[in-house]
């Protein structure tokens, strides 16, 4: 698990020489025995870690902590102080670093910090003793533990004369003979990234820094101003202080540090003073990226496009890497970007982007690596070590070790040509942005000027190598098996185009891949997702919702006539077949965008606006009660934010109390930090950060553990997060492994049969499945035969194969759609058109004349009227023939197939019987599913090679069996009602149940940047809490999985068209944003399951509007939608309470044995119970309510009867009429739309369930429609703009049927 954030300082070490060397190097100085370019040793002085103040002893008891940090958990660092003679003045017995000789100090070091190399990598050129003030350099170092975690450091070094009686005090000896000056390094350790930020700690508190700054200013003339802001400084100070306050200003700066906290991912910068600059802590975009405080334009001033691509290269293909470069802050600058590159994929390896002089031989490692050295070891590193990549940072070159040429494959031709095309627009010289602009004379704007540009082009190249990382790895997901955690790599590989397989050849055997495919199978919804999800266009949408053999389709054909260069991308043709002519859109026509436009969509996510929260001036930062005010004001301003805040900017609101709530932890505050963590459930659980929350109630008191069982908030904040961290440690901390498709080795039975055909990717469907391994064991013991699936499994991939390999004219391409594949070619016949080879594609037949090569349309397979085997005489035989019969053609067309004519006969009935049934149920994937009927007869006849073939291979035709076993006519009334049919599971093993339907209209004025793209969805709650969202004006999949919790969806609410707000069976209401189709929002009031919602009105402009919730054991809870408080909750007394609605200013409440009237203070007004037709010796239930308040008309459904009741709304004890439902068990829900009412039931027939749809006259109360489309119970229906109708059926069925409203 993740370590608990810390503050900004995780330590603070000095570096330098022993004093004992450094005083024999100043006697033989004086003796005029030393060099200026003396080489020492160098050595920890000093180390600074927090705590660095502790509360007094009886506080100490309790075991608080103060300081940002983890639970002090420290190992001791022991260091001797040698002894030495004595000194002038009274400093005869302190060391350089100001310690007293002969003694012992324990230094408290961090227990994941290791100090043995840490001098080194301070001092990687080695410590050099100077005879001159050098200038202060600073370079960046990465640490690395055993588990990957990585902890980051900026370095100063900085020169100060050796001090030995010639100088005192800070004061010059007036001998001026000679002088020596000797390096220290300060080394700022942190857990986060912030080399920027650090950096400017470093270098603001340094004399260079201040030479910086009055360089900046005379360039304005300021230097006035300059001096008015060189105040004193931490590194001009230990240059001229007394040896003995050395460790003493080191220990407040660090400590100073300490009290930074780290800001949550989010909008909210954390800005601090160190005057006279603001330096400011940048947030990650996002909990699953690093922070970004670096420039991540150095790496495209170094090296062109094309180079940059070979270094990503070799990171993906896991090289051995060596950076070099003549400054050291280069080395860490441009590993940590090529990081960020290639982000979300993760390096594995040895990662040192510094190594000092000693550490060479690290680059003998056998293993993958990436390490940075002084470009002075270029060509003994180049010499010693073969396969190393070596990158040139000075002179941007990327060479081999082993030969001038480096052997690495190029990136794929597409992401290859749109990266350069990217960098090439990038404007990376903030020179030109100044030039409209004035001179400016405060330095923190103009350090912000230059910030903000920096954030800006940082987030575009993150965008860029983002795209890029997508354009190569896209078409990944396409080639997994979710159930299994299986990747089908042969597959994967093979569907590239043959001048990337070399560099796809390397990567899929990475361990930075196997990572990456990790995270796909966990279903990871990252920045890679949400880009890829982004940027997909439409008909790769339509590709995801359908299971069809890949083949490739006309446009992808058209390719091959094209050079390389010229070549669209595969995304442009990587679509199935449109297997519905009519697809109904609530918009209009379906968008057709190119690639280039989705891209360009995907690559504008504007600036978020940001905050900064400017944290107070630092304290005496050594002295406890100074530190705790200073906490005490640090609540205070952000509890004023919190409340200047707008109620409904929720994000910014979890950042503030995020922050408090680390605050209240550090300040002792333990009840107080809770409350501020429990109330990111309602603004952004996205950043709840559970390790340290769960740390926290541990940590409690008896009395305050009491005091939090008195606040029902924060009992429960404790009682959900013991339970997760219980979950967490049963699951463990595997993710599941990766497998790669094996042929099985022994017998299969079913199920073992069921996971391997899955596993390979050939088909997903349980039911095909089942049919497949009965085709298999024909005739033979119920198991499959290893050798059989062998050879079962080649003849499928390499039909797929030569499927790919097939050449048309282009008459045949001109003819075919672009989204039509070929997916089965005979061998060279005869016909009565001439001789050619028979083609099949998922709509049509056709005949690929031979000679003249040529197009003849054979049929298409609506247009089939009957097929059937015949003979032609030829001389003394008679050769089997297939006659088809079409609607088109008077004539019939014959094909003279052989031996093949039986395989072709049965292919050509599924087929058409397929199509027959698609047109009819208006359901596409029935046409699909009897495409893939239709090539596992292939197969198993091409496997079988036997007499039994063909009988086995009728085991699959299950479309053509239909016709007999079942009546394939659909009702008249219904074929005309229906339009369509999308199926919510299509990429599951078997269909899941439809257990609430919702509709969102889209927004016109939608902007690209309001993150959204303004079509109409459709919400679909499966069951297990998972949600897929439909782009409706395609029915396209535009999310295929949100998933809420793991209880069953409830029920779903549309609030403002910005949020959907889903009840769950766990009592959770979960928010989901319906731009950005993420939940990070809940509502946890609930003690049982919520049941249903409903949404106020908004009668004043400026009012709060107001949604209503209920639960099943009676509570009803009114909720401000803006702020989501909690305005009112009441109980009502009933048997599981199952919705609520609003109307006429009051709540009607319908339970399982009665309905309710209630006042808005929870007041029952009036109450139904069940009629007394309906209280038999089987009494049934109230299903539901429909509220009909222009007729005055109540409408009562019952979950066992298939009749309605109709209640005069403002009378109930009227006469109720009573409608009955013809061939009607049970009614599960009721809409309006328009002036009817729809009805969602289910009838029994011969022990089947079948969905029942009713559609009634609101007037006459009578039944205007009866539908059946469904063969389960309807559980959903919902109205789109009271245009369409949809509804959805349970697990047998598990389809959405859109229907037409008249």
């Amino acid at each position: 698990m993740a370590d608990i954030p810390s503050g900004l300082l995780e330590a603070c070490v000095v570096v330098g020489a022993a004093s004992d060397k450094l005083r024999e190097l100043y006697q033989s100085q004086l003796q005029g025995r030393a060099k200026e370019t003396s080489l020492l040793e160098a050595e920890v002085l000093q180390v600074h870690a927090p705590p660095f103040v502790t509360k007094e002893s009886e506080s100490e008891a309790r075991g608080q902590g103060p300081a940002f940090s983890r639970v002090p958990r420290r190992r001791s660092f022991i260091k001797k102080k040698r002894e030495r003679p004595g000194a002038a003045n009274g400093e005869a017995t302190k060391g350089v670093n100001g310690g007293v000789g002969a003694t012992t100090e324990d230094i408290s070091v961090p227990k994941d910090l290791d100090l043995i190399a840490l001098p080194q990598l301070c001092f990687p050129g080695g410590l050099h003793i100077a005879s001159e003030q050098r200038e202060d350099s600073y370079h960046y170092l990465v640490f690395t533990d055993v588990f990957g975690n990585r902890t980051h450091a900026a370095v100063v070094q900085y020169y100060r004369p050796i001090q030995d009686g010639v100088q005192q005090n800070g004061l010059r000896s007036s001998s001026k003979s000679f002088r020596l000056y000797t390096p220290y390094g300060i080394c700022v350790i942190s857990k986060y990234p912030y080399y920027n930020a650090l950096r400017d700690c470093l270098s603001w508190s340094g004399f260079t820094g201040l030479r910086m700054v009055a360089m900046f200013f005379e360039m304005f003339n300021l230097l006035t101003m300059c001096n008015r802001v060189c105040v004193f400084s931490l590194l001009t100070q230990l240059k001229s202080c007394r040896m003995g306050d050395f460790e003493e200003r080191v220990k407040e700066f660090s400590a100073k540090l300490a009290l930074v906290p780290i800001p949550p991912p989010g909008q909210v910068h954390v800005v601090f003073s160190l005057r006279p600059l603001q330096i400011g802590l940048p947030p990650r975009e996002g909990k699953d990226r690093p922070a970004v405080d670096l420039d991540l334009h150095l790496p495209f001033l170094c090296f062109k496009p094309r180079q940059l691509l070979q270094i990503v290269t070799s990171l993906l293909t896991e090289q051995r890497v060596v950076l070099f470069s003549c400054d050291w802050a280069r080395l860490t600058l441009l590993a940590e970007c090529l990081m960020l590159f290639i982000h979300p994929l993760l390096w594995q390896h040895p990662y040192v982007p510094v190594l000092s002089r000693q550490m060479l031989d690290f680059l003998m490692a056998p293993t993958a690596y990436l390490m940075g050295c002084h470009l002075n070891n270029y060509e003994e590193v180049a010499a010693e070590t073969d396969d190393l990549i070596l990158v040139n940072i000075d002179d941007g070159t990327v060479l081999s070790s082993r030969s001038d040429k480096v052997d690495l494959p190029d990136v794929p031709l597409a992401a290859k040509k749109c990266f350069i095309t990217r960098v090439e627009g990038l404007q990376m010289h903030y020179d030109l942005e100044l030039c409209h602009l004035g001179a400016g004379t405060d330095v923190n704007n103009l350090r912000a000027q230059r910030r903000q540009w920096q954030r800006e082009l940082n987030t575009h190249i993150q965008n860029i190598t983002m795209e890029l990382i997508v354009n190569i790895f896209r078409e990944v997901h396409d080639h997994l098996n979710y159930e299994h955690r299986v990747f089908n790599s042969e597959e994967f590989f093979r569907s590239r185009e043959l001048v990337d397989q070399p560099f796809y050849k390397k990567v899929l055997d990475t361990h930075i891949f196997h990572s990456f495919l990790r995270d796909r199978l966990n279903r990871k919804m990252d920045a890679f997702t949400r880009m890829e999800l982004s940027t997909r266009t439409e008909a790769h949408r339509l590709r995801s919702m359908t299971e069809s053999p890949r083949r490739p389709t006309m446009l992808e054909m058209a390719r091959k006539h094209t050079t390389p260069e010229s070549r669209l991308s595969k995304r442009l043709g990587a679509s199935l077949p449109n297997l519905g002519e009519e697809v109904v859109s609530l918009v209009g026509p379906v968008r057709h965008t190119s690639f280039k436009m989705q891209m360009e969509t995907g690559l504008r996510s504007p600036q978020k606006p940001f905050r900064s929260f400017k944290l107070p001036e630092f304290p005496p930062p050594l002295a406890y009660h100074y530190v705790q005010n200073y906490y005490q004001e640090m609540i205070t301003l952000l509890g004023k934010a919190i409340s200047v805040a707008a109620p409904d900017d929720s994000s910014l609101l979890a950042r503030y109390h995020y922050l408090r709530g680390f605050v209240n932890t550090v300040a002792g505050k333990r009840l107080d930090a809770l409350e501020d963590f429990q109330n990111l459930y309602k603004t952004d659980t996205d950043i709840f950060p559970g390790e340290l929350v769960n740390a926290l109630v541990d940590s409690l008191p008896e009395g305050e553990r009491a005091q939090a069982d008195r606040r029902p908030e924060i009992k429960r904040l404790i009682s959900r997060v013991k339970r997760d961290h219980e979950r967490e440690r049963a699951c463990g901390d595997d993710d599941g492994a990766v497998k790669r498709f094996q042929l099985p080795k022994k017998h299969m039975h079913l199920d073992e049969f069921v996971r391997h055909v899955q596993e390979s990717g050939i088909v997903k469907d349980l039911g095909t499945i089942h049919r497949l391994f009965e085709a298999l064991t024909v005739g033979q013991q119920k198991q499959v035969d290893p050798e059989i699936f062998r050879v079962f499994y080649t003849f499928w991939k390499e039909t797929e194969a030569e499927a790919q390999e097939v050449a048309l004219p282009t008459s045949a391409l001109e003819h075919l759609e672009a989204n039509e594949c070929v997916f089965k070619l005979s061998s060279a016949v005869k016909t009565n058109h001439g001789v050619g080879k028979i083609a099949m594609t998922q709509k049509r037949l056709f005949l690929l004349t031979e000679g003249r090569p040529g197009y003849v349309e054979v049929t298409k397979f609506r247009d089939i009227e009957d097929v059937k085997i015949s003979s032609t005489p030829f001389l003394l035989l008679r050769i089997p023939s297939l006659k088809i019969k079409t609607t088109l053609r008077k004539e019939m067309f014959e094909v003279n197939l052989k031996s093949e004519v039986d395989l072709w006969h049965l292919m050509i009935k599924e087929m058409w019987a397929g199509r027959k049934m698609a047109d009819d149920h208006k359901d596409p994937q029935y046409m699909q599913q009897a495409l893939t009927n239709a090539l596992l007869m292939d197969a198993v006849v091409g496997c079988l090679q036997s007499q039994k073939a063909i009988y086995a291979a009728t085991k699959l035709a299950h479309f053509d069996r239909m016709k007999f076993e079942v009546p394939m006519m659909v009702p008249k009334t219904t074929s005309e009602t229906l339009k369509h049919k999308i199926n919510p599971s299509s990429d599951r093993t078997s269909p899941q149940a439809v257990e609430v339907l919702l509709y969102t209209p889209g927004q016109l004025d939608a902007s690209s940047d309001s993150g959204g793209d303004g079509n109409p969805k459709l919400w679909c709650a499966l069951s297990d809490g998972k949600v897929v969202v439909f782009d409706a004006a395609s029915w396209s999949i535009q999310q295929n999985q949100i998933q809420l919790g793991a209880s069953r969806v409830n029920c779903m609410l549309g609030v403002d068209r910005q949020q959907v707000w889903i009840g769950s069976q766990d009592s959770i209401i979960y928010i989901i944003s319906a731009r950005s189709m993420s939940c990070n929002q809940q509502l946890t009031e609930h003690r049982s399951e919520v049941t249903g919602m409903a949404l106020g009105e908004r009668y004043d402009k400026y009012g709060p509007r107001l949604a209503y919730s209920c639960s099943a054991e009676g509570t009803v809870i009114s909720w401000d939608v803006s702020t989501l408080r909690l305005r009112k909750s009441f109980r009502l007394s009933c048997d599981h309470l199952q919705s609520v609605k609003l109307c006429s200013g009051s709540l009607w409440c319908c339970a399982r044995d009665c309905i309710m009237e209630v006042s808005k203070n929870g007041t029952v007004n009036r109450k139904i119970s069940l009629p007394e037709p309906l209280r038999g010796s089987s009494p049934t239930t109230f299903s539901s309510i429909l509220l009909y308040q222009e007729r005055e008309q109540l409408w009562t459904a019952f979950i066992d009867s298939g009749e309605l009741c109709v209640w005069h709304l403002g009378d109930p004890n009227k006469p109720f009429q009573i409608i009955h439902l013809p061939d009607c068990a049970g009614v599960t829900c009721l809409i309006k739309v328009k002036n009817q009412v729809w009805v969602g039931g289910f009838g029994r027939s011969l022990a089947k369930t079948r969905g029942k749809i009713y559609v009634l006259n609101t007037q006459l109360l009578a039944i205007e429609k009866e539908l059946v489309a469904h063969t389960d119970r309807v559980q959903a229906l919902c109205s789109a703009e009271d245009r369409y109708v949809l509804s959805g059926a349970a697990r047998d069925d598990g389809k959405i049927a859109i229907w037409k409203v008249e």
